[in-house]
């Protein structure tokens, strides 16, 4: 029997604000003392009062517009109750019943399938436990409490584990887009959970849900999705039946594992929090966020493979990093400003090649680079114009992450400009030639690729300067007279 699976996801996102949530705490994740950056609101002393933080606030609105959500114009928080370590207060500052952000959607960019957005809403952060290796004491650090927390719920309209990831890294890039959040997981600043089921295809009724948390990297969420989708069906195929329950990702077994039993929902006894007024929004307030609200990943890449020629695959991959497609944007617009004609596929494939090799070559990253929108522009004419070769052309791109340089200026040190005059280059040829018979001998037995190790030793004896096709037709005319 085939079974079909079902699929809800809950996005957490710690949002990029100044200050926690409901005090003048700063919200630095960077701070190593623990407990630093606390007072007696984040801390949960009696007496204390509350006050929101209206960035966080229109940060979420920002987001549910952009994700084409309602703004319930009428919202509140409420209190969460529960206890945990984590808690200072013995209950979080939510929203339940009045979330600030309902029902969007967002359209997945590669499968083209709809997501809908069930809500969005605004909470505070908890503490963060350090539990001991001997498993005898735990540590609270306080640091994080109250850290403004935006929760994303959609519908359970996923029926695969790609398109959970598809949704997931475009919400991160639509949160970087926004300025919101950095999304970065590895930090904890974007949390996911999953909550599955799988039933008979053709079923109406939907099997029991298993919510698997705490999932913290793209690759972890497929794979754990994967693997619960099989070990259901699998459980079903065998004649069992699926316990209602939280489960982990066990990252060295390879699969989830139970971590408690969900029979029934927690009772958290909601009630509006006494301390925060009700929140009020005007369509005016509305439409000021809105125009906040810049150009998001998918229209930058219907825009990028419009105005500068670019494929769909290759839009995709450059919208993926706001510097880089702000990078390239400048860099073709300066190379055009020197060549009107400059083909932008050219910066593209410089930018994609050259660039990012040199990155992981060196390990330095292109934003901490002296090299410049400008200085790539003038490497990427010069090597249209034929000036320079492109190996030329690398090896100046390489001095230029490290050092504050000119192509101009280290062209003429060097003298690496492209030697293209025949008489000169037929010179070099001959002599590779006499040097390298064995190699003449492997053309002459009608191997090409002699020609091409032929045109590697020019170029190294020119240190890359020579016209690679020029010399390429000067040492095939010289081979087929021999």
């Amino acid at each position: 029997m085939t079974y079909h699976p079902t699929i809800g996801l809950e996005v957490h996102v710690e949002l990029l604000t100044e200050r926690k949530m409901f005090c003048d705490c700063r919200n630095d994740e960077t701070e190593l003392q623990a407990n630093k950056n606390t007072c007696p609101i984040c801390l949960g002393h009696p007496g204390t009062l509350p006050r929101a933080n209206k960035k966080a606030i229109d940060y979420v609105i920002k987001t549910g517009r952009a994700l084409h959500c309602s703004i319930n114009k009428e919202s509140k928080f409420d209190r969460k109750n529960y206890f945990y370590p984590d808690l200072p207060k013995a209950y979080q500052i939510s929203q339940y019943d009045q979330p600030l952000c309902i029902d969007g959607f967002l359209e997945l960019p590669f499968s083209k399938h709809t997501i809908r957005i069930k809500r969005i809403h605004l909470e505070e952060d908890t503490a963060r436990l350090s539990h001991a290796a001997d498993g005898k004491h735990s540590l609270v650090d306080f640091n994080r409490a109250g850290v403004p927390l935006m929760e994303l719920v959609t519908e359970p309209d996923f029926h695969s584990a790609s398109d959970v990831v598809e949704f997931a890294q475009e919400f991160q890039l639509i949160l970087r887009y926004l300025g919101v959040s950095d999304g970065d997981m590895e930090k904890g600043h974007l949390r996911l959970e999953a909550n599955i089921s799988v039933a008979p295809e053709g079923s109406e009724t939907l099997g029991t849900k298993v919510e698997i948390k705490n999932l913290n990297s793209f690759k972890v969420l497929e794979k754990s999705i994967s693997f619960e989708i099989e070990r259901q069906s699998k459980v079903y195929e065998e004649g069992g039946s699926i316990t209602q329950e939280t489960r982990g990702w066990d990252e060295e077994k390879g699969e989830t594992v139970s971590q408690r039993s969900k029979e029934e929902a927690h009772d958290y006894r909601y009630f509006p929090e006494p301390d925060l007024p009700p929140l009020h929004f005007s369509d005016e307030d509305i439409r000021v966020i809105e125009e906040s609200i810049a150009e998001l990943p998918q229209e930058r890449r219907e825009r990028l493979s419009k105005e500068y020629g670019l494929s769909e695959k290759q839009s995709h991959e450059l919208a993926k990093d706001i510097f880089y497609t702000d990078f390239f944007e400048e860099a073709v617009s300066e190379a055009r400003a020197l060549d009107k004609g400059i083909d932008p596929k050219k910066v593209y494939n410089y930018l994609f090649s050259d660039v990012r090799g040199i990155e992981l070559d060196i390990a330095l990253s292109l934003d901490d680079s002296h090299l410049t929108p400008q200085k790539l522009a003038d490497i990427v004419v010069r090597v249209t114009r034929g000036d320079i070769s492109s190996r030329v052309a690398k090896d100046i791109l390489s001095v230029m992450f490290q050092e504050d340089i000119s192509a101009e200026g280290y062209i003429k040190e060097h003298n690496l400009g492209q030697i293209s005059d025949p008489d000169a280059l037929r010179g070099i040829a001959a002599g590779v030639i006499k040097e390298h018979p064995d190699a003449v001998e492997q053309f002459q037995k009608g191997k090409e690729n002699a020609v091409q190790f032929l045109l590697g030793q020019v170029m190294a004896k020119t240190k890359g300067a020579a016209d690679p096709k020029e010399s390429k037709d000067i040492l095939l005319d010289l081979l087929k007279k021999m």
